[in-house]
């Protein structure tokens, strides 16, 4: 037992090491955050737009390109994104590393929930298109008022899930040397030549920090659920 305590010590408190990893919470955190944000918003508006040409055939220059940006992002690792934006795109730009960050796992998020959310778009009855088109809407407000609001209820379990993978994601974050989570459990193992506590510690916070999203989904579910039955 003292054994393990002595080399809980020396791999977490001396040089108040732990704060590698509070610091690389703090930042994989904040990756997340911002681009799920970019992401719901970018794919909302690439599924509006494929849904719309789909059931109206406009927008037909608009969908294209967007097909060709869902080819390309969900066809290629988000690692080999992540490194063409930060050395290709930026590459002779002094740029913020998180920023770059949150605009690769941005657009990659984006492509998948753009699909999630069109396929919600198209679960819709055309029943309900043509009942906004008897009230006097547009189809733009029948999109807004009457599609949008049931196609994300209906979605909404698919795009949490989504926000739990991101955060898997995010981990890769490092190979721009971003101090996320994992660069911080990989930075003790490199100063303690100890590899096994530090990368157990960093699964064991990804692995809450998924489980606690996962409860938060499964109880969003179920209230959807009840709601429906109610």
């Amino acid at each position: 037992m003292q054994d393990l305590l002595d080399t809980l010590y020396n791999t977490f408190i001396v040089d108040d090491r732990w704060k590698f990893l509070t610091t690389g919470l703090g930042n994989t955190l904040l990756i997340t955050f911002f681009s799920l944000l970019m992401g719901m918003v970018l794919g909302f508006i690439v599924a509006i737009v494929r849904a719309t040409y789909d059931k109206t055939g406009k927008l037909k220059i608009l969908n294209f390109l967007f097909k060709i940006y869902l080819t390309v992002i969900r066809g290629t690792p988000v690692v080999v994104q992540l490194l063409i934006i930060y050395f290709v795109v930026f590459g002779s730009v002094n740029i913020d590393k998180l920023f770059v960050a949150v605009l690769a796992f941005g657009l990659n998020s984006g492509a998948y929930v753009a699909e999630i959310v069109r396929s919600g778009i198209m679960s819709i009855e055309k029943g309900q298109f043509e009942a906004g088109s008897s009230l006097g809407f547009s189809y733009a407000q029948t999109m807004i008022y009457i599609i949008l609001p049931q196609a994300f209820k209906n979605v909404l379990p698919a795009l949490a899930n989504e926000a739990i993978v991101l955060l898997k994601e995010t981990s890769v974050a490092g190979y721009i040397a971003v101090n996320d989570l994992t660069k911080g459990g990989d930075y003790i193992r490199s100063v303690t030549y100890q590899a096994f506590l530090p990368l157990i510690c960093v699964a064991i916070i990804y692995l809450i920090m998924v489980m606690i999203m996962t409860w938060l989904v499964t109880k969003l579910e179920r209230r959807l659920a009840k709601n429906d039955k109610g």
